[in-house]
């Protein structure tokens, strides 16, 4: 097996290797580095990247993993985590000059969780300013191994670059509007959005407290499933935190989907592109062949909530940011201080009806589940989307952005689980992914529904020409 090959392994292929002593966690982590150091420099996936911690973690592995002792599917597998997630003695940024100096005295509790698994931390993700829609301008964004006129997805960009790019095994991202699926899907990779409160936000930084999820970006379900089972679970340091036992999501995971209910909108869907709506369909039609039962659903309109949503978080990011903004409004990039004054004056009564309509939405969406296990939807509205697409002028970018957080931001209103998985590629080669959505705590059955669908199929093996 070449290097090359050896850093495109999924996480529990690579992690296998290392538990069974075919390979040293060292080994692996040299092999990462040394990609990281070859690739990059192009790709800006890091904002961080911290050797010698990473070799030290990893040695350690290696000495637990010799005396006997494996703690589990991630024991001596090298992972990164989105910069906003605190790491004791290392810088986090969350993105922004302003916070470039930021030291933590702790890790958050899913980067602490991750370490008591045995992963090896190979350093920090580069994302967004604050983990909104664009990078502060100091900041070189992460390309697109796909190709460098496409768009990696935000605001969790450098954890989709890696991921796909093989520098890393698995990562963590955060998704408030949509910012696990969108680099997940843009990149080829699986991400999952969990349940809100299944992970821990503690030592995370906030966009906006009630639409945030942390969840993992890998290069499959099976893998989605292991870096979820080591970071979900009640947190005493997050009172939001879900109290609800943690299930092994690997055990069982090749149940299959036999008698699953599957639920498709095809008027739904058809708002986005074609190459979008094809392989929504062609996951039906898979998934049908494993002996899941498709049905046709009609699912609450997404426009208003979705809307909401975006408005909601600049409200909320508002407050994450009272200490620093507008006293320090210099140190902001232009549009995300734009998208923070707009928060700021947004009036009690727009505020309330917010609240209103979404527990409304949410409700509607739990009784669609009465009839169904999992709804189809696509991953966004549109396939290959290029840079030079986000920054064309249009007569209404509010449309344009309502377009783009259609499918992903009513199930971070609704607090609903969504896994995300490449699924098919557009003629030009490109990956093109759709979501499946479930009822809250079913991590589990998402993850095996789509572990059926790629032990079917193969689109989640393909990797970026880098």
């Amino acid at each position: 097996m070449t290097e090359d090959e050896l850093c495109n392994l999924e996480l529990m292929e690579a992690g296998r290797l290392v538990q069974q002593r075919e390979l040293s966690a060292v080994e692996l982590t040299h092999a990462l580095l040394r990609r990281i150091e070859r690739l990059d420099a192009r790709l800006h996936s890091y904002a961080l990247v911290t050797p010698k911690t990473a070799l030290a973690q990893a040695s350690r592995a290696d000495d637990e993993i010799r005396s006997g002792v494996v703690r589990g599917p991630l024991h001596g597998v090298p992972v990164a985590v989105k910069d906003l997630c605190d790491t004791e003695g290392i810088a986090t940024a969350s993105g922004m000059a302003i916070r470039k100096s930021h030291v933590p005295g702790r890790d958050a509790t899913v980067v602490a969780r991750l370490k008591a698994a045995g992963a090896v931390l190979l350093g920090k993700l580069q994302m967004t300013e604050g983990a909104m829609s664009t990078h502060h301008p100091s900041i070189a964004p992460p390309v697109n191994p796909w190709g460098e006129a496409l768009w990696p997805g935000v605001s969790s960009s450098g954890s989709g670059v890696a991921t796909a790019a093989g520098l890393c095994f698995g990562s963590l991202g955060s998704d408030t509007l949509g910012s696990i699926r969108f680099p997940s899907a843009m990149n080829g990779i699986t991400g999952l959005k969990p349940t809100w409160g299944r992970v821990s936000r503690a030592g995370v930084f906030a966009l906006a407290e009630s639409l945030d999820h942390i969840g993992p970006m890998t290069r499959s379900a099976a893998d989605a499933a292991a870096i979820l089972g080591a970071i979900a679970g009640p947190d005493t340091d997050d009172p939001t935190a879900l109290q609800a036992p943690v299930p092994d999501y690997l055990a069982g995971i090749d149940g299959g989907v036999r008698g699953l209910r599957v639920g498709i909108d095809r008027a739904l869907n058809a708002r986005a592109d074609e190459d979008m709506v094809r392989v929504s369909d062609e996951a039906c039609a898979v998934l049908a062949r494993l002996g899941a039962v498709v049905r046709d659903v009609v699912f609450p309109s997404p426009d208003e909530v979705a809307r909401d949503a975006v408005l909601l978080c600049a409200i909320e990011a508002a407050v994450s940011h009272e200490a620093t903004y507008p006293a320090r409004a210099a140190e902001y990039g232009p549009i995300f201080a734009a998208f923070l004054d707009t928060g700021r004056n947004v009036d009690a009564s727009t505020f309330a009806k917010i609240h209103k309509r979404r527990a409304e939405f949410s409700g509607r969406l739990e009784t669609r589940f009465r009839e169904i296990d999992v709804l189809i939807v696509p991953a966004l509205n549109k396939a290959g989307v290029t840079l030079a697409e986000l920054s064309q002028k249009v007569a209404d970018p509010s449309q344009a952005r309502l377009a783009r957080v259609r499918f992903t931001a009513p199930f971070d209103m609704s607090r609903n689980p969504a896994l995300v998985l490449p699924g098919g590629k557009t003629a030009a080669g490109l990956p093109v992914s759709f979501q499946m959505i479930g009822r809250h705590l079913e991590e589990a059955l998402l993850l095996r529904a789509g572990y059926a669908f790629q032990q079917a199929t193969d689109w989640h093996r393909r990797r970026p020409p880098v």
